[in-house]
């Protein structure tokens, strides 16, 4: 028997013990720490009393945690469902409660139809099998690269041309934002947004550091963009490579492969042990094979499975 309820900013403890028990269950360890699923609680747009869900036991121990959550005022809405182990029951409600509010955030936004997309551990292969039974098909696959440092990494030569700002002035932001709309615009998943929902997101996540956004202009025109962030600090003490995109004017001339040398030099330059980031395999541009030439290996695999209703 278990009661449900809405989650609170002040769940955000017994949200992590849930999902790193999950997580240390399947992967062997945990992947989230207690200030991401803070962070999680306060996303823009997503409102606690409508998209999240908690479900506890006769003797309080949250047993499911569910979320749906739009993309921006696309058709695309992310989904999670986790649950303890060894339970009936729990989790079929709960994926069908996600998936009924998708459809709700779908209509809310005047689509006819929603795409769904949830991310699932390459290692969880009853969950991948539970959402293949759901209707959800392959979309892609995202691989988790890291690189360590062992030592101070040199940084790049730069670029002829090339100069470089940080992001601390709304000028620099604001320029990156459109470098990042334009050079992910054919990504899978990608929804362009305004800056200010942009600037706003990343404002709310208490891993965002200003001065690790880096502008890369050539001749003066906006080329590159690097957004680094704290996101692996506290449990890796790696840096994170948030975004890495490149103008699609400015695509040929190295400047992807600058900007990632530029973010080793500047994680070891911080003591970090690595760096780390995520690819899509399937990305449109040959990504994933620039991050393995520079030394990145796989750690970590996760597929999004997607089903369009």
């Amino acid at each position: 028997m278990h009661t449900f309820s809405r989650p609170r900013v002040d769940d955000a403890a017994a949200i992590h013990e849930l999902v790193a028990s999950y997580d240390t269950e399947v992967i062997g360890s945990p992947d989230m720490t207690l200030d991401d699923v803070a962070d999680e609680l306060v996303e823009p747009g997503f409102d606690l009393d409508r998209d999240g869900w908690l479900a506890r036991d006769e003797t309080g121990l949250l047993t499911g945690w569910a979320w749906a959550c739009r993309v921006g005022d696309s058709d695309l809405v992310n989904i999670e469902v986790i649950t303890r182990a060894g339970l009936t029951g729990l989790r079929e409600e709960l994926w069908r409660t996600v998936t009924d509010r998708a459809l709700e955030l779908g209509g809310e936004r005047g689509h006819d139809g929603v795409t769904i997309d949830i991310g699932i551990y390459r290692d969880d292969q009853d969950k991948q099998s539970y959402a293949k039974e759901q209707g959800f098909e392959p979309g892609t696959s995202f691989h988790r690269m890291r690189v360590d440092h062992a030592a101070p990494v040199e940084p790049p030569v730069p670029l002829p041309g090339l100069t470089l700002h940080t992001g601390e002035s709304e000028e620099t932001r604001r320029a990156a934002h459109q470098v990042h709309q334009l050079g992910f615009a054919e990504h899978f998943g990608f929804v362009p947004v305004d800056y200010d929902h942009w600037y706003e997101r990343r404002q709310a996540q208490s891993v965002t550091d200003w001065s690790q956004l880096t502008l890369a202009r050539i001749d003066g025109q906006p080329a590159g963009v690097l957004i680094g962030s704290n996101q692996f600090v506290s449990d890796e003490d790696c840096g994170y490579v948030a975004t890495l995109a490149v103008h699609p004017r400015f695509r040929g001339r190295g400047l992807g492969r600058f900007l990632l040398r530029h973010a080793f030099a500047a994680d070891a330059a911080r003591g970090r042990k690595g760096t780390i980031l995520h690819v899509d395999s399937n990305n449109t541009t040959p990504a994933l094979g620039l991050y393995e030439s520079a030394g990145m290996r796989r750690v970590l695999a996760i597929d999004v499975w997607r089903r369009r209703l």
